[in-house]
């Protein structure tokens, strides 16, 4: 009877058990949902945050999967050591427990054996710091930064090693100990398999360079691993150009010198076969045609294959799609070679999407500028179709303004389909300043000057400059401001007042004047301008030996005058153009009232042309002519003087033009002038470039038989900077031809104003 009892008991305790698993199996098998979440553990982490990193939340359901998700999501915040996470009955549904073992916080951090250096430099190169947790995967990526750091500094066989000492169970303290080893150069760079290309085709478009002379300054004959790997892309993508498309290169062989502080990198290329452009395919396009796509190809069948004209073909072709509205417009290429013809053939595959519009057009950045002087010269209004030509040239007005120190306009995909915000991010930089200064130059003498300039006046974009020159043999004082949206329309207006008191050799000029002009853009390259100009001029104090010229101009007259102009400009950037054109014609009427009675005519032009090696080659041309009409003589200062750092370099004013029986510059009734040069980057971070020169030119008298030889020419070099100050000119002009009294060489500066 007892055994009986013992074993209905057992079968009882055996059926609760089992009822029991049941009974939770099947609870978790009907996916119950999440009654509680409790996370145990945490000292440094909230609970809180704990349960923002995973997808399990109270009131969803509860699945294995998800689960396990989160578990690798928490390991992978690299905050723990360990988690447990147990799934238990409650209330009807499921009660998650998440237990954590949080890793030890970083208590200190110290540098041992670092010698060559500072610890406050290392320290600059890392993420971690204390009272970071002590993360393995931290630790290991910091210490790559430091060796990637050792590397740039030449420190080529440096070892790091980090030491965890243990404080509490809650903190640890961390030693890296650096091992630096000697500093490593290069000593040579070696080529091997190459005959197709010559060494020094290959080591031009390496940036990795073996040490040298000038290395000091350069910064070159270090080894930086990452700077080797680019240098083997540069040339396969140079063998590419080439029409080696099989081209294999090898991992640099580094070899060391037995004191280990010299290194030589040895590079193997296995070349392959060279191949030419084979037949070009289409297929996807429906906007275009095969002939039109194929007139914007440069390449063609049968030419050596050349990548980067490829790919310059191809983003032709997709300008050309957005140029019509296709935003998302891509054409992939698919190469295949045939070993037997060396041929490469093309198939271009085309995904046109569709047209889509500018949806909203946003403006960030901009803390003093206002929206509406950013907004008008955006070349696409909201509703327009896309055009990636018409962004490019509204980046370039926007740039043109001189307000920014940096534009981004981006395309993003807007709320409904087929549309696209443009974000425009702008970084505002200094307009307003005030100046003092003072200096010598050879037409001036020593001279003393004050200004204020503000470019974008209460954020408007109005232009005010005040300004006073003092020198020796002029008193000069200015005011003028300018409206680029006059009433908020598309025409400025400008506004100036002045006073000027010269000394020439022969006489004194004293003038006081003022001008209002307005001017509008004809089209997008295209505009015109007209002023009138008010002007009271009295030639005093002529000397008794003095011309006849001069003499007839003595006393106070009175200028009226009218002149407009039309210009065209496509520069890529007013300030330092390397690619465009500027062409300007003006016309001058004096006669309009007053006593001066001339017109005077000026024709200008200059074309930028980008030449190799980020250099830019540049032409100017100008031709004038001016005379007297109704019985008066030319203005002694509305002649063309040429000499000077705006003319003729090398030549001081007025040596490049006639002079009376006396010697004295008395300037001419017409001029010729043509400036060549080419400018290059000096040092790219401050915008400072070199300038070589040719200029040849001259003033003439309006009777004057003029030959080639009375010409003037110069040659010289000089340097360009767009200082805090403005741009900056400093030029050395050499004469070429010197006259008996005349200097063989000119330094001239200027600041401001265009360069």
């Amino acid at each position: 009877m007892i055994i009986k009892r013992h074993y209905l008991l057992i079968a009882f305790f055996t059926l609760f058990l089992f009822t029991g698993f049941v009974f939770t199996d099947s609870a978790l098998a009907a996916d119950p949902d999440i009654k509680m979440i409790e996370v145990i553990g945490t000292s440094k982490i909230s609970p809180a945050t704990v349960q923002s990193k995973i997808k399990s939340r109270i009131g969803t359901t509860y699945y294995k999967n998800v689960l396990q998700d989160d578990i690798r999501k928490l390991y992978s915040l690299g905050y723990f050591d360990d988690i447990r996470v147990d799934a238990v009955s409650f209330e009807g549904g499921i009660k998650l427990i998440i237990t954590v073992t949080e890793k030890p916080i970083i208590a200190s951090l110290d540098f041992q054996g670092n010698k060559e250096i500072e610890k406050k430099d290392l320290l600059e190169k890392i993420t971690i710091a204390t009272g970071a947790f002590a993360n393995y995967s931290l630790i290991s990526d910091n210490i790559k930064m430091l060796v990637a750091f050792y590397h740039s500094e030449g420190y080529y066989l440096v070892n790091i090693i980090p030491v965890l000492r243990t404080i509490n169970d809650h903190s640890v303290a961390l030693t890296l100990q650096i091992s630096e080893g000697p500093k490593v150069t290069i000593k040579s760079i070696s080529l091997k398999g190459n005959s197709a290309l010559t060494e020094k085709q290959i080591k031009k478009v390496m940036k990795t360079k073996k040490r040298w002379l000038l290395s000091f300054f350069t910064g070159s004959g270090i080894y930086q691993k990452s700077q080797v790997w680019q240098d083997i892309e540069l040339i396969r993508e140079l063998y590419h150009n080439n029409g080696y498309l099989r081209v294999a290169i090898a991992e640099p062989e580094i070899t060391l010198s037995e004191d280990r502080e010299n290194m030589h990198l040895t590079i193997t290329i296995s070349e392959g076969e060279q191949y030419n452009f084979g037949k070009f395919t289409l297929a996807g396009n429906t906007l275009f045609t095969e002939n039109e796509i194929f007139s914007q190809l440069t390449i063609s069948s049968g030419e050596t294959f050349n990548r980067k004209t490829l790919k310059d073909d191809i983003e032709n072709i997709v300008e050309l799609y957005m140029e019509n509205g296709y935003a998302m417009a891509d054409i992939e290429p698919q190469l295949k070679m045939t070993a037997d013809s060396k041929d490469a053939d093309i198939h271009f595959n085309f995904s046109e999407g569709g047209i889509f519009k500018i949806a909203r057009i946003n403006i960030k950045g901009n803390t003093k500028t206002r929206d509406k002087v950013i907004r008008r010269e955006v070349r696409l209004d909201e509703g327009d179709t896309y055009n990636k030509k018409l962004i490019k040239r509204s980046e370039q007005r926007i740039n043109n303004l001189n307000f920014f120190e940096k534009i981004d306009i981006v395309p993003t995909p807007g709320q409904e389909e087929l549309t696209m915000d443009m974000d425009i991010t702008v970084e505002e930089k200094m307009t307003g300043m005030l100046s003092f200064g003072g200096g010598y130059s050879s037409v001036d003498k020593f001279s003393v000057m004050g200004e204020i300039t503000q470019a974008n006046l209460f954020g408007k974009g109005l232009f005010l400059k005040v300004r006073a020159d003092l020198s020796a043999r002029r008193a000069n004082y200015n005011i003028s401001i300018r409206e680029p949206w006059f009433m908020d329309k598309p025409v400025s207006a400008t506004f100036s007042l002045y006073n000027e008191e010269v000394e020439f050799p022969e006489y004194d000029k004293r003038a006081t004047g003022g001008a209002v002009g307005f001017g509008k853009d004809f089209s997008e390259y295209t505009g015109g301008s007209i002023t009138y100009r008010l002007e009271s001029a009295e030639i005093t104090s002529v000397a008794d030996a003095a011309s006849l010229i001069i003499k007839d101009q003595r006393g106070h007259k009175i200028t009226s005058s009218i002149t407009p102009m039309v210009w065209k400009d496509t520069r890529n950037n007013f300030l330092d153009p390397n690619k465009g054109e500027r062409h300007t014609f003006t016309f001058t009427l004096a006669g309009l009232g007053g006593d001066n009675y001339f017109t005077k005519t000026i024709a200008d032009s200059v074309w930028y042309f980008p030449t190799p090696l980020n250099t830019t080659f540049s032409i100017r041309g100008r031709v004038g002519y001016a005379y007297g009409f109704n019985g008066e003589r030319l203005p002694l200062y509305e002649r063309f003087y040429v000499g000077g750092i705006s003319t003729i370099r090398g030549l001081g004013f007025g040596e490049g033009g006639p002079r009376n029986e006396n010697g004295d510059k008395i300037g001419g009734h017409w001029q010729t002038l043509l400036n060549t040069e080419i400018s290059f980057p000096l040092v790219e971070e401050i915008k400072l470039k070199g300038v070589v020169f040719i200029d040849v030119g001259g003033a003439f008298d309006k009777n004057e038989d003029v030959t080639a030889s009375d010409f003037r020419r110069t040659a010289g070099f000089g340097f360009r900077w767009h200082s805090p100050f403005g741009p900056l000119r400093l030029e050395w002009g050499f004469n070429l031809d010197p006259k008996f009294d005349e200097g063989d060489n000119k330094i001239e500066f200027s600041v401001g104003g265009l360069l």
